[in-house]
């Protein structure tokens, strides 16, 4: 009959009309393809679910490890941009710390000495605000990631001792700044009897 009131309220698919509650979502029904059994349409369905679930994880992990390739190029453009701003600031270091230990050892203790201390503990306390720590390379065993050998020497200390500090090294947080520049004690050499 197609004058009856009742018949849109049967009707399954994208044109039913949702029940008052309004949580009743449409549903399209598929009718099985050229002579597939219902069996086969499920083991059909399921093989796309797992390779969609698949896909999914897939898909989420790469966007887990851009995420991560992306906050470390952050990180590290952070840290070269900080980097060449210290690397300029060391070498003024290196001065003054020079010139502190050239005028006490001439003249012993002036204004101008003084200040000029009290300029390199501010930028000593510029360095620990922004996370740069001296290393400490006098006495240690030599480590090729924290110090360039400049030359070795014989001497009392065991072979692979720092001996010398001859330029300090920094550090930024965990990354290397600089190397410090270092002598290395090595063993005395025998004397052989003639």
């Amino acid at each position: 009959m197609s004058g009856d009131g009742n018949q849109d309220d049967t009707r399954i698919g994208r044109d039913a009309a949702p029940e008052s509650g309004g949580d009743v979502i449409p549903v399209e029904v598929v009718p099985p393809q050229d002579g597939q059994s219902t069996e086969e349409r499920i083991a059909a369905l399921e093989k796309e679910k797992r390779e969609n679930w698949d896909r999914y994880l897939r898909t989420a992990a790469d966007l887990e490890n851009f995420r991560k390739r992306q906050r470390r190029e952050l990180d590290d453009a952070r840290f070269e941009a900080k980097s060449k701003v210290l690397k300029e600031m060391l070498p003024v270091v290196d001065n003054l710390e020079r010139a502190i230990e050239h005028a006490t050892q001439q003249a012993g203790p002036s204004p101008i000495v003084e200040g000029v201390q009290l300029v390199l503990r501010q930028f000593l306390s510029a360095f620990e605000r922004l996370d740069v720590t001296p290393i400490e390379a006098a006495g240690q065993p030599f480590d090729p990631n924290l110090h360039e050998a400049i030359s070795q020497t014989e001497s009392d200390q065991p072979p692979g001792t720092v001996v010398q500090v001859l330029q300090r090294g920094y550090r930024s947080a965990d990354r290397l700044l600089r190397p410090a520049l270092v002598v290395v004690a090595k063993a005395p050499a025998v004397k052989t009897a003639e």
